[in-house]
């Protein structure tokens, strides 16, 4: 065990000695292993105390989440059967107004399907109506045609004018106040004469130059309008020239006469566009009317008769007013002597109330008197004084 093992640097390392340093590090090795496996032992407690208290943290989430889970569970349960029973009613509310919008629109479609079927009704009255007015105006259209007919011919625009005339005065008087053709003392006869309060008539033409107006209207360059106005005024000249010189008889007839225009348009147009010739006719003692100015003209005649009348009997009038007059002044002393009566009988009435109030006083007195102390005799029977009733003790 002496024996030199190893020199380290001048020193001698028995093996003895290297075997005791072996040992002790072999020792220093197996404490230090010791302690590591001790410090591991340790380690591993700590960690799995550590990892036990995490295991049973880990079981208490476990049971919350379980706990929650349940919870959550029972609670979509719950909210299942709420939504079930929201949803069930939900239905029922939209069948309901599936319902009634269905019945709305039912009601609406009705209302609308009537309103079409009488608005159609409506529509068939109305084309009806158009079908009329359109036979009516096919029926003017031909009385228009008629009519243009008529006044294309002299005779028969004469004739025309003549009944309109005499409808105007026809209606407006009374039949013994005109006379249609009445001849004049110089043989002329005119349409129509109206009878005056003076005793000369009033005389009427209803003959009118139509030609020219319709040439007027028919005009279509300056040219033609200018000779169409010329002949307007020399054929409207010449027709009231003659009706002044053939009707205006002095001391017979009126000093006017009426030239009848048979249309309120020419009547207007010569108005409007030929004024010179209404002054000049005016001052011819001719008067161009149309037939509304005739009608006036016939009712200022109708006013002016009957002022004559009233005039013609207003003699009589004053006479009847006289005896009138006399019949209330003989009425009037009648009842003044009804009155003289009247007053006289209140007089006799009034002495009769008097005779009557002594005799009820009288009566009071012979009343009052005492004729024993048997009172069943009783008083004197005496009748009830006027205006009293009788009491139970008389």
């Amino acid at each position: 065990m002496s024996d030199i093992f190893l020199t380290i640097g001048g020193l001698s390392v028995s093996t003895g000695e290297t075997l005791a340093g072996f040992a002790c590090i072999v020792l220093a090795l197996l404490v230090a292993i010791a302690i590591m496996l001790a410090k591991g032992a340790r380690s591993r407690d700590i960690e799995a105390a550590r990892y036990a208290l995490h295991a049973g943290e880990l079981e208490e989430r476990i049971g919350e989440i379980v706990r929650a889970q349940s919870e959550t569970a029972g609670r979509v349960h719950t909210m299942g059967e709420v939504l079930s029973g929201r949803q069930a009613e939900l239905a029922r509310a939209v069948s309901e107004r599936l319902d009634a919008v269905t019945h709305r629109i039912g009601q609406s479609m009705q209302v609308s399907t009537q309103s079409t079927m009488e608005n159609l009704a409506k529509l068939n009255e109305r084309l009806a109506v158009i079908d009329n007015a359109q036979k009516n105006l096919t029926d003017l259209s031909s009385q228009v045609t008629s009519l243009r007919q008529v006044l294309a011919n002299k005779q028969a625009r004469g004739a025309f004018g003549q009944g309109r005339m005499e409808a105007i005065v026809q209606d407006g008087l009374p039949k013994d106040c005109y006379a249609f053709q009445h001849t004049l003392k110089n043989g002329k006869r005119p349409d129509c004469v109206v009878s005056m309060p003076d005793g000369r008539p009033l005389v009427i033409d209803a003959k009118f130059p139509l030609e020219a107006i319709t040439a007027l209207h028919d005009a279509r360059s300056d040219e033609q309008r200018e000779i169409a106005a010329r002949r307007v005024r020399q054929d409207v000249t010449r027709h009231f020239t003659d009706i002044a010189e053939r009707y205006l008889v002095p001391g017979e007839t009126q000093d006017l006469a009426l030239m009848f225009v048979p249309s309120e348009s020419v009547y207007a147009e010569l108005y409007d566009g030929f004024d010179e010739l209404i002054q000049k006719a005016y001052r011819a003692q001719v008067v161009l009317v149309s037939p509304s100015l005739l009608m006036l003209a016939i009712q200022v005649v109708k006013q002016i008769q009957k002022d004559a009348r009233m005039r013609e009997a207003a003699h009589e009038i004053r006479t009847e007013v006289g005896h009138l007059m006399q019949d209330v002044s003989r009425l009037r002393e009648r009842v003044l002597n009804l009155q003289k009566h009247f007053g006289q009988a209140n007089e006799d009435v009034s002495q009769i109330l008097i005779s009557a109030d002594k005799v009820v006083k009288r009566g009071g007195r012979i009343e009052a008197l005492e004729f024993g102390d048997d009172e069943s005799q009783g008083r004197m029977a005496i009748p009830a004084p006027i205006g009293r009733k009788a009491t139970a003790a008389e």
